[in-house]
């Protein structure tokens, strides 16, 4: 066995029901005195108890899904002008963007507090939007120092947004078993997040106010974000950031629609792979298990639900096909993406 792995270096805390005082910690640890804390209007409860116990000397709270250019760019000025010394997010994955876009040019450390499945806070992956094209890229300057996990602060995420970000969690387990980069280490993370998800989502489901589940997916998400960063982008996530840019989709709920189809289309050509995926899940089959797991939790179907146009399937495979890694276990052509796109759309079943 010969392979090649990277860890990353970056420092988790799990504190439940005690976000505030381990934020505090990290940002007293960094050697930090001037923090901007990053926060949409949405998580301004959980900002406010996180910023009390924080040296804030900038409050931002323009946040916008895919992270606009412009956006990132005033943002950016705000750091500067504030003689922020450390960033603090606390929010989802366009939250810990927008950190990571400022962090990109000032090179600031970042303490990442996530309020929702997505896992960004555990990669070195950016993504801005210029128009409606995504523009992605890794750089260690905006990996977080620190993250720290608190799942009180996910209880009141609703139920379809928990499924959906949990679902993007379990997107980036698979894609991690056949990304470019995937070796045995990101495999085995991403078995045991893909196990821990499939745990955890239905438990949310049955009891939102309930922490087990909470824990057990955040847990989950964690591992999940983990292996994707070690393996790289595969197909699904190259489809999803192509979509998200071009029509500005909602980033979980377009990776929930997505994952079952690229599923389909690879399991065949990827008998190891798909055979962690099914006992990860307790499933004959991979693709069965995942049917199984998102009818329980009632996953989104179909991206015209989600603002997708149809003439837009046929716009969206040129640009997929000139992203769609080279290593894919099923060869990418104009004929299975243009099917794999319709299918995502109508909410057909996977085939």
């Amino acid at each position: 066995m010969r392979f090649v792995h990277e860890t990353l270096p970056q420092r988790v805390v799990f504190a439940p029901g005690d976000a505030a005082a381990a934020a505090a910690a990290e940002v007293a640890a960094l050697g930090a005195s001037r923090a901007m804390l990053i926060a949409a209007p949405s998580a301004a409860a959980p900002a406010d108890g996180i910023g009390a116990a924080l040296p804030v000397a900038v409050r931002h709270d323009e946040v916008v899904m895919h992270v606009p250019a412009e956006v990132a760019r005033r943002a950016r000025v705000a750091a500067s002008a504030g003689g922020a010394d450390v960033l603090v997010c606390v929010g989802g994955g366009s939250t810990t963007g927008l950190a990571k876009a400022v962090a990109l040019t000032t090179g600031l450390p970042i303490v990442a507090v996530p309020t929702t499945y997505a896992g960004s806070e555990a990669t070195n992956v950016w993504g801005l939007t210029d128009g409606d094209v995504k523009t992605t890229g890794v750089d260690a300057r905006v990996l977080p120092r620190s993250v720290v996990y608190d799942a009180s602060l996910l209880l009141g995420l609703p139920v379809d947004m928990s499924v959906a970000s949990g679902l993007n969690a379990l997107a980036h387990c698979v894609d991690s078993l056949w990304g470019p980069r995937a070796d045995p280490v990101d495999r085995a993370f991403a078995g045991e997040g893909i196990r821990a998800l499939a745990a955890g989502l239905p438990a949310v489901v049955a009891d939102p106010a309930g922490m087990e589940g909470r824990e057990q997916t955040l847990y989950g998400a964690y591992l999940a974000a983990v292996a994707f960063a070690g393996a790289g982008s595969g197909l699904h996530h190259k489809i999803c950031h192509v979509l998200g840019g071009m029509f500005n989709l909602p980033h979980a709920q377009t990776h929930a629609v997505v994952l079952p189809h690229v599923l389909a289309l690879n399991a065949p050509n990827a008998p190891e792979a798909a055979g962690r995926i099914a006992a990860a899940l307790g499933s004959p089959t991979a693709t069965e298990g995942l049917r199984a797991l998102r009818a329980a939790l009632d996953a989104p179907r179909a991206l015209r639900d989600h603002r997708m146009p149809e003439d837009g399937i046929a716009e969206a495979v040129g640009p997929v096909l000139a992203v769609a890694p080279g290593n894919n276990p099923t060869p990418v052509t104009e004929e299975n993406v243009t099917a794999l796109l319709r299918a995502a759309w109508e909410g057909a079943d996977p085939s």
